[in-house]
């Protein structure tokens, strides 16, 4: 994956064509990869039974916040917390976009916005959330397009381990610049789509099953598009490999396997961008 990344940095003098060619060939090594591992998914692990996002997440409300060996959880924590600070949210209209059971508002109350939103398309998560925010703001997500939000109504959307859960992503992004104010900024964080296109998932338990979250695997480079297409531009971009540090939470949870398949992946990226 470095090596792609210096490859493309090295040859922009071939301008344009060789930037499409390169992005084709991106494309279908991830669309290959993506159904290679999902037949060898339903071949090899039939233990693992997929649910779509809706239903899953509304499983997995019970016991979200009691995940303490979560590696991506903690990862999302330690990126969104690197995010976050450079964004200054005092005063203003904040939209959580997969706000689940409101693992980031500590962190973004703790920055004082005027009013924060929690949108997510699982009614169970946003049950959990409302226990420990009885006053917040939340709205159950019916469409990709937000249609009952008015325009420019935020001036910052984060989103953290959401978007790969979203089947038409350049709709839904071309929703939320919608929602955003002209001087609006955004954060987005998720599972990393190498590793996803490489049969990475979401998985938890369930009553002794293992079950996995529906995923989509969409490059980056994708959702920066949209988003600059719509008057945004890049303000800081960041991935976390997985390493040898994070060796300890595979092997607590058993799966050291794993652990050794995805070492030296990306795991997880975030991005902070800025209109206007």
């Amino acid at each position: 994956m470095q090596q792609a990344g210096v490859a493309c940095a090295n040859n922009k003098k071939h301008g344009q064509p060789y930037t499409v060619l390169l992005r084709y060939y991106y494309k279908t090594c991830t669309m290959l990869a993506t159904i290679k591992n999902y037949i060898k998914s339903k071949v090899s692990h039939p233990a693992v039974t997929e649910k779509g996002v809706v239903e899953a997440y509304d499983i997995w409300a019970g016991n979200y916040d009691a995940q303490p060996g979560n590696l991506m959880l903690h990862l999302d924590e330690r990126l969104f917390s690197m995010l976050i600070n450079g964004v200054d949210i005092q005063g203003k209209q904040i939209a959580d976009i997969g706000c689940g059971t409101g693992r980031q508002w500590p962190q973004i109350f703790a920055k004082q916005p005027a009013v924060l939103t929690g949108f997510d398309v699982s009614g169970g998560m946003l049950k959990k959330l409302n226990e420990k925010y009885p006053a917040a703001h939340t709205k159950l997500i019916t469409d990709n397009l937000f249609s009952d939000i008015p325009d420019a109504a935020f001036d910052v959307i984060v989103s953290t381990l959401t978007v790969a859960h979203i089947e038409d992503i350049d709709e839904a992004m071309q929703a939320w610049c919608r929602l955003l104010k002209p001087q609006a900024e955004i954060i987005i964080t998720d599972f990393h789509p190498h590793t996803l296109a490489f049969g990475g998932q979401r998985t938890f338990k369930h009553n002794n099953s293992v079950m996995a979250v529906r995923n989509y695997v969409h490059p980056i480079y994708t959702i920066k598009e949209v988003l600059i297409r719509n008057g945004f531009r890049l303000i800081t971009q960041e991935e976390i490999n997985i390493d040898e540090s994070m060796r300890s939470f595979y092997a607590d949870a058993g799966a050291l396997h794993v652990y050794e398949k995805y070492l030296d992946f990306p795991v997880i990226y975030g991005i902070h961008l800025k209109r206007g």
